[in-house]
């Protein structure tokens, strides 16, 4: 019920993972308001033999702060839905709804998966020169200490992996610089556990901010404070690119001309670049599969979106990363070895 638009994109995005996607052996739970949910599923041919409707007419708003939204969230359609998981009657959650709502219900009803992280990490996919990078954290925590910039790194392996392919993801940490003794004593310490903890983690070292778009590796680890800013910072940067072409190629006749010729290359660069292509950023750390969709997506989003959630409910990247962590764990609690200066008997 969340989100800009609610059931007529929520409805039209389950249509779209259907048909570009082909749906065999899901079946959806759609909580919130009956009527209008029937109404939109009829719209869209969908019949009880794909969704099933689970009415309620409590909602939490998208102006709600989290403590408020946990307070009076209990049978709400993000409440419902998220108990859905936590019950094992789903496989994830997929929602366009109130983003801190989302995160602090998730993490109520779902706990967390490592006892040090502190909220979830999201992760968004970022469209590259190689394909797509991960880059987390991108909002969630604003400051990250070494440990929790390595369990970022194990559950972003574990996302690229299971959403994007690939046998063995490269990770590398975002600085300042390449060289070991850039940054602060924070990604330093998560370089040096990475590349000590026996992880079997394919971590490449140090990237830089143009790294990123490069895809010089698949899993790019940073706190959330510098995510959200690299991130929002490449959407400006595209949206400003975008609106440059667009004045230039309307400029003329000759350019429109132009235009018109390069039409199909530029079709395939929107697409790249479409923000529905890589919607869906999944709230990493929690012992359940939670996927936030942008709140302004179209039907194409939200579609991707969940394709990104039933991509990870049929992996074994709870597993995976569980099992990462807990080497984590032993690795943090070996006692340092201090180097002692023995005198030599005479």
């Amino acid at each position: 019920m969340g989100g800009d638009h609610g059931p007529p994109v929520v409805v039209a995005g389950v249509r779209d993972y259907r048909k570009r996607h082909g749906g065999a052996g899901v079946r959806f739970l759609l909580h919130g308001d009956e009527a209008s949910i029937r109404a939109e599923m009829a719209k869209n041919g969908l019949g009880e033999d794909v969704c099933d409707v689970r009415h309620t007419d409590k909602v939490v708003a998208m102006t709600e702060k989290p403590a408020q939204a946990m307070r009076r969230g209990k049978g709400s359609s993000l409440w419902n839905a998220i108990e859905a998981v936590k019950s094992g009657e789903a496989g994830a959650v997929v929602s366009a709804g109130n983003t801190g709502a989302l995160m602090a219900i998730s993490k109520l009803l779902l706990r967390m998966s490592a006892h040090g992280l502190e909220r979830p990490a999201i992760v968004a996919s970022w469209p590259t020169l190689r394909g797509v990078t991960a880059v987390l954290d991108v909002g969630a925590n604003v400051e990250s200490d070494a440990e929790q910039l390595v369990e970022f790194a194990i559950m972003g392996e574990a996302f690229h992996a299971a959403v994007h392919g690939g046998d063995r993801p490269t990770i590398g940490i975002l600085n300042v610089g390449s060289e070991d003794m850039k940054g602060h004593e924070e990604v330093r310490e998560a370089a040096r556990i990475l590349r000590e903890g026996g992880f079997g983690l394919a971590y490449k070292g140090f990237v830089e901010g143009d790294d990123i778009a490069k895809g010089t590796v698949d899993v790019v680890v940073t706190d959330g404070f510098t995510g959200n800013i690299a991130l929002k910072t490449a959407e400006g940067v595209a949206r400003f690119i975008s609106a440059l072409m667009k004045e230039a190629l309307t400029s003329s006749v000759s350019a429109k001309a132009g235009a018109l010729l390069a039409l199909p290359a530029l079709r395939r660069m929107r697409q790249k670049i479409d923000p529905s292509a890589i919607n869906g950023g999944p709230l990493l750390g929690l012992n359940g599969i939670v996927v936030k969709s942008h709140g302004g997506a179209d039907a194409k989003g939200y579609g991707n979106a969940i394709r990104i959630a039933v991509d990870l409910a049929r992996s074994d990247y709870l597993k995976k990363v569980s099992e990462s962590l807990n080497r984590l764990t032993i690795v943090l609690e070996q006692p340092a070895v201090d180097s002692v200066a023995m005198e030599t008997p005479q």
